[in-house]
């Protein structure tokens, strides 16, 4: 199945309302199931999330701007520029520990 990188830079000044929404999103990429390969913040200097990167699996790019539009995140207005970008992930190291 293809795989897509989701590339979501928030609005500035959005930290309060990413936290507001933050249980919603995750309900949400949670209930996608292994589709949902690897996500979680992009952070600043300062380790506070200025954005999120997801990569998923999706049946082609529509599907996936589908999948984006629908997050909470993204509903909510958090995001300033949403990326779509086709990838093919072929190395996958598991995590230390795993």
């Amino acid at each position: 199945m293809p795989q897509f990188i989701l590339l979501c830079s928030d609005k500035p000044d959005s930290l309060s309302l990413r936290k507001e929404t933050r249980p919603a999103h995750l309900e949400y990429f949670h209930s996608y199931g292994n589709k949902l390969i690897l996500g979680g913040p992009m952070l600043d200097d300062a380790g506070n999330p200025k954005g999120s990167m997801m990569v998923i699996e999706a049946d082609d790019e529509a599907a996936a701007r589908e999948l984006s539009a629908n997050d909470p995140y993204a509903k909510a207005g958090l995001f300033a520029e949403v990326r779509i970008i086709p990838f093919n992930a072929v190395i996958i190291n598991p995590p230390d520990g795993a």
